[in-house]
């Protein structure tokens, strides 16, 4: 079923019932609206749009930081028979002008985060723009922009019948753009169904579950989670914020029982209950069954710590890619406890297989690429055959992932392709550093890369970012990667930030550019014995 008409079913169902609930903790804010009210403003959206002349296939962006309309923006431009462009929030007016004019979209619904930003490239985007919908207070809209609020009114009561089928495209995702230039993800209305199936499939969600969504609505990976609720009616909260305190009183005062976190969420959660800035007992938690992560590798070390703290949860990792629709064609599944470290088993109606430079399937245990294939794979690259006949061969995607199967059959991640570093001709994995120094009590957060050396080709360094208020020096990091092999330990250190991007992962080429210049490391002079001697 096209998820347009899931949302008239769950309408028809459980019309005068909770939806969507938007909390601001900043401005201690909170709205909320039914599922007839999403049913009705999604139709408004689509008539507004048909109105002004968006046909069938027509590209549109969505241009919004997580709010309580969000959603009824996506599914009426849905519902117009238009192709949703969700952009990153954090894309820079360039940026926006780019993945424009790659989409060739009509028109743009924006939020007004966005005007200075649009300002810049304006006259740029209206070379394909011919429609602007501002979302926000009517003193901050611009003379160029119809009002969202005015549209919804106008539109109010109109239900568009475009005939849509599974196999029609949907929806054009860009990538994260931490390896290159974002590319633009083309999806069919059969992808987003398949997500629908495959979340609630993992995580068992009923129609009295609760999801709180924090992770930004533009990717697949918070929106493809929200599904599983989606599909069954349930409610979810959007929560505008990451603080601890928030995240654990919006799961206390509206009963939330799913949480998907980022890895620094959950570690600025726990630091806060390991220091006291955080009292337990102060939230009602006892309904939270299940805490799942993806995005990005998931340090054991902080699996293992979050259930001593919170020993009833369920845990799930998930892995999964824009060019698959988002989470799911591998999960670690939260029966499989006892092998947490792993990202997984390919997940429900996913085949996967890790394969050499040749693309021949390797050994158990040998590393290799991991290929999946399913029914949420994209169309293509848009506009991009090249990009595309790269990663999709014979029906499998290649995920540019460097990964192992063990001899139970679960798919261990050892890394991105692009990030490997090779010094002395060895390879080494960032990741595989990562999650050790992880594992150091006074480290919060670390990113790994190759910086160049004359003699070595590259050499690892490491940035690593303390605990809040805890002292760690260079020597007590260099004498703790003694437990590394030799050839993998870091040969500097630097102390810092480690960007992330809003879904989590490492921003590798923001490190590589910022420490590219960096001088060896001096280091101290036992420090030194301590390499020579081992």
């Amino acid at each position: 079923m096209i998820i347009t008409e899931i949302l008239r079913r769950n309408a028809r169902r459980y019309g005068d019932e909770i939806a969507l609930i938007e909390r601001e903790p900043a401005n201690d804010t909170r709205r909320e609206i039914t599922w007839r009210e999403f049913d009705d403003q999604a139709d408004a959206v689509a008539g507004a749009l048909i109105d002004r002349g968006i046909r069938k296939g027509d590209r549109v962006v969505l241009l919004m930081t997580n709010c309580i309309e969000w959603l009824p923006a996506y599914f009426g431009i849905l519902r117009s028979g238009a192709m949703a462009v969700p952009l990153n929030f954090r894309f820079l007016g360039k940026t926006i002008a780019r993945c424009t004019r790659i989409a060739e979209a009509r028109a743009m619904i924006f939020g007004e985060e966005f005007i200075e930003r649009l300002a810049e490239v304006k006259a740029d985007l209206d070379a394909v723009v011919e429609d602007y919908i501002f979302v926000g207070p009517a003193s901050r809209r611009p003379e160029y922009a119809a009002s969202y609020a005015a549209l919804l009114q106008e539109h109010r009561g109109s239900a568009p019948e475009v005939p849509l089928d599974l196999v029609d495209s949907a929806a054009l995702y860009f990538t994260s753009g931490t390896t290159g230039k974002p590319k633009a993800v083309h999806i069919t209305h059969r992808s987003l169904e398949f997500s629908c199936y495959v979340e609630n499939r993992h995580h068992n969600q009923t129609h009295e579950d609760n999801f709180l969504c924090i992770p930004p609505l533009y990717h697949t990976g918070a929106k493809m989670h929200w599904f599983g609720n989606f599909i069954v009616g349930a409610r979810t909260v959007i929560l505008k914020g990451v603080k601890p305190r928030w995240i654990l009183e919006a799961v206390s005062e509206e009963h939330v029982t799913v949480v998907w976190l980022l890895v620094p969420w959950a570690h600025d959660i726990l630091i806060g209950i390991e220091n006291g800035e955080i009292q337990l007992d102060d939230y009602d938690l006892k309904q939270w069954r299940l805490m799942h992560i993806g995005a990005q590798p998931v340090p054991p070390s902080l699996i293992r710590q979050w259930k001593r703290v919170f020993p009833h949860h369920d845990y799930d990792t998930n892995y999964g890619l824009t060019e698959a629709t988002g989470p799911g064609c591998v999960h670690l599944g939260i029966e499989n406890r006892h092998k947490v470290g792993a990202i997984g088993v390919p997940g429900f109606d996913w085949e996967c297989k890790i394969v050499d430079d040749e693309r021949q399937a390797v050994a158990p245990g040998d590393t290799g690429e991991l290929a999946v294939r399913g029914p949420a794979l994209m169309k293509e690259y848009y506009k991009n055959p090249e990009a595309t006949a790269d990663v999709l061969v014979d029906g499998w995607l290649m995920t540019g992932d460097i990964c192992r199967m063990d001899e139970d059959g679960f798919i261990w991640l050892v890394d991105r392709k692009k990030d490997v570093i090779i010094t002395g001709g060895e390879n080494i994995f960032p990741v595989e550093v990562e999650e050790f120094l992880m594992s150091h009590e006074k480290i919060q957060d670390v990113g790994v890369i190759g910086v160049p050396d004359e003699r070595l080709g590259e050499i690892v360094a490491a940035v690593v970012k303390p605990k809040p208020h805890m002292d760690i020096t260079e020597d007590e990091v260099v004498a703790f990667c003694r437990g590394l092999a030799r050839f993998k330990r870091p040969r500097r250190i630097f102390f810092g930030d480690v960007p992330r991007n809003p879904t989590g992962k490492i921003e590798k080429p923001v490190l590589r550019e910022r420490y590219k210049d960096a001088q060896p490391r001096v280091i101290s002079r036992m420090a030194a014995l301590h390499e020579l001697k081992n």
